[in-house]
């Protein structure tokens, strides 16, 4: 499975969740390692673009394609048994504690989360403690521009 990520520059061969760790979000809690990915480059595109201010355009950004190990054991997360404030901004405890104790088990490499910003999407969670991560690979960095328009006010 080949999944999306942006980040900047000097981020984007980084695969170990520090900055997830340092700040938190949806899916952890700060202290927590925690990689997000998405299906989509237009997914990734759209996550960026839902947390930078209005009339920022990110610049120095990298669109990094990863593949995932064939077998790697995933935990599909099910919209309905998510709890009710799952979407909610910003981001609820609940939903922290479910990608911690995702972390914590180490029975999966990857957490499919269903995406808030667009439906029927997913982003995929990579445990970057899990022994299988050492098999994640980075086939593609290319760098990438944002249209201009997502940002202006």
């Amino acid at each position: 499975m080949i999944v999306f990520r942006l980040a900047k520059g000097v981020f984007c061969q980084d695969l170990s969740g520090k900055g997830a760790e340092l700040a938190g979000g949806r899916w952890n809690s700060k202290g927590t390692a925690l990689v997000y990915t998405g299906m989509s480059r237009a997914l990734c595109t759209t996550e960026i673009a839902v947390h930078t201010p209005l009339g920022n355009i990110p610049d120095d950004y990298f669109l990094v394609s990863i593949e995932l190990p064939s077998k790697a054991p995933i935990l599909k997360l099910d919209e309905k048994k998510l709890p009710k404030d799952w979407k909610s901004f910003p981001h609820p405890h609940s939903t922290q504690l479910i990608g911690d104790k995702f972390v914590k088990d180490l029975k999966h490499l990857i957490l499919q989360v269903p995406s808030v910003i667009v439906q029927g999407e997913f982003n995929y969670l990579i445990n970057p403690k899990h022994p299988l991560s050492q098999k994640i690979k980075i086939i593609k960095k290319e760098q990438f521009q944002f249209d201009a328009r997502l940002f202006v006010k």
